[in-house]
């Protein structure tokens, strides 16, 4: 089993920055591909990015393309997410995700992934 831990969510102004992390712990994830998921009240959790196991691709929702930035520490276990200009339609519950197969992709359907953290709120004021 895996157990992951996002953190550094909050409430934020337009324009302005966070970074999330995320933490695993229980086995080793170096492995496979680590993706960050968002949810709101009545929508479908939806992809925002993914990285490979070796940091060798990313991707990214068209919505925060330009803006977001994922990276990950296999060293550490720690998954990242660096949200910069953000928007209030960015507020969102965010989850972090492993992909839990040995296969260099980055699925964007949340039912891909096997083990997910319990969410940190990100919420943006106009």
């Amino acid at each position: 089993q895996v157990q992951l831990v996002e953190s550094g969510g909050g409430l934020v102004q337009a324009g302005d920055s966070l970074r999330l992390s995320c933490a695993a712990s229980g086995r080793p994830v170096n492995s496979y591909t680590w993706s960050w998921f968002r949810q709101t009240p009545g929508k479908e959790r939806e992809f925002v990015a993914g990285i490979t196991w070796n940091s060798g691709r990313t991707d990214y929702a068209d919505a925060v393309k330009g803006r977001f930035t994922i990276s990950r520490d296999n060293a550490q276990s720690m998954l990242y997410l660096e949200l910069n200009d953000l928007k209030p339609e960015d507020t969102a519950v965010y989850y972090c995700a492993l992909y839990w197969k040995l296969i260099v992709a980055i699925p964007i359907m949340p039912n891909e992934y096997v083990y997910w953290g319990q969410g940190t709120q990100v919420t943006v004021s106009s």
